[in-house]
């Protein structure tokens, strides 16, 4: 029997379920609140996809009843699942910063000098 805590919902796309087990991979989220957390995360980016995927097949400008050009409605959708998820998966508070296998910054850190 699989572990509740590695198994997906069944709602989520197959996107979505393939983030929910790296995430619970890496960081074995067991408590409800972070499983909601994280629930609310990927169903925020399947709708975001899915708002891609409606812009990219109509455009960003669509017409209007009059023939006027405006912006795609489900912009501000998409803007606004992208924040819902970035939202939820800052509250889950996940370590984010890449391991590193050395001491001091990372090649390409410091202050990037054009010569002029």
């Amino acid at each position: 029997m699989k572990n509740s805590t590695t198994t997906p919902p069944k709602h989520l796309s197959a996107d979505a379920k393939r983030w929910w087990r790296r995430i619970q991979a890496e960081y074995d989220i067991d408590d409800d609140a972070g499983k909601l957390l994280l629930q609310t995360a990927l169903e925020s980016f399947d709708r975001m996809r899915n708002c891609q995927a409606a812009i990219e097949r109509d455009g960003e400008l669509v017409r209007d009843r009059f023939d006027q050009l405006k912006p795609h409605p489900l912009l501000s959708a998409e803007r606004d699942s992208r924040a819902q998820m970035l939202a939820a998966l800052k509250a889950l508070n996940l370590d984010l910063e890449p391991l590193r296998d050395r001491v001091g910054r990372p090649a390409g850190a410091g202050p990037h000098w054009n010569g002029d």
